[in-house]
């Protein structure tokens, strides 16, 4: 085989696979502009595209966009509140006690997810934080914040003291310098972290399941899951609903994919 034949195989088997990966998205778009519904008869092509899919998805599952928005923000917010300086204290000082504070947060992401659940379902029946956005923020968190650690501690763990200690040599506190002079070098591991933690908190469905028992407080995930019961023979609204619950996800990855392949890897090499 020579050198010219085998790029194009490549590129051809490359596009192949492509292909069948995003097939499913392809249906999914397809099926939500079909006019009539259903999934039985649905054309190749939506060669008679019909919205109304999309806007009976915007008026029974709007809210619990809303909701999964605020839910996942919340949890984005929170996760580096608590994990960044963390990340930083576990990095740069000198702790006793700092490499079994990473043994305990690799050993709570070993806890199934249900274990937590199912946990969270009995204190937040005494707390009163059921069927509540802050109990969904904060359930969400468990899973961010140990994740943000890590992926913050390999890279700040590559950061000069000199570059803090300069700072405090002009003047400024050890908050300003973390500010100022940590949290933008740190600018990729941040992203990535909020990243994931965004993705993890808008997918989740456990902790939705769980924690909320009514309609008032209800994500897209449980909203999509009680519609299929409810519609299971208007397909183009199911699949509209899965269409707008996509965008978001497909935004930040595409808008964050560098800083992610940067944060990824900025803890690998000093």
């Amino acid at each position: 085989m020579n050198t010219v034949t085998r790029p194009r195989l490549n590129t051809v088997a490359g596009i192949a696979v492509l292909a069948v990966l995003l097939f499913p998205i392809y249906w999914m778009v397809n099926a939500s502009l079909q006019p009539n519904g259903a999934t039985v008869d649905t054309t190749w092509l939506p060669l008679d595209p019909d919205l109304t899919g999309y806007r009976t998805a915007l008026a029974e599952q709007g809210p619990n966009l809303v909701t999964s928005l605020v839910v996942a923000v919340g949890s984005v917010v929170l996760s580096l509140l608590v994990a960044v300086p963390a990340a930083y204290a576990l990095a740069q000082f000198r702790l006793r006690w700092a490499n079994w504070v990473l043994f305990g947060i690799l050993i709570s992401q070993m806890i199934p997810g249900i274990v937590i659940a199912n946990a969270l379902y009995g204190a937040y029946a005494d707390l009163g934080l059921l069927n509540s956005i802050p109990g969904l923020i904060l359930a969400d968190s468990t899973a961010g914040i140990p994740f943000a650690i890590l992926i913050c501690r390999a890279l700040m763990q590559g950061l000069p003291p000199a570059l803090v200690e300069a700072a405090l040599v002009d003047g400024a506190g050890p908050v300003r310098a973390f500010v100022s002079v940590v949290l933008p070098i740190s600018r990729n591991a941040l992203i990535t972290a909020a990243l994931f933690t965004f993705l993890f908190t808008w997918g989740d469905f456990l902790f939705a399941l769980t924690l909320t028992t009514t309609e008032d407080v209800r994500p897209v995930t449980l909203g999509i899951y009680n519609y299929l019961g409810a519609y299971v023979n208007d397909w183009s609204s199911v699949m509209a609903t899965a269409v707008l619950a996509s965008i978001p996800a497909i935004v930040l990855l595409v808008v964050a994919q560098k800083y992610v392949a940067a944060g990824a890897t900025g803890g690998a090499v000093k």
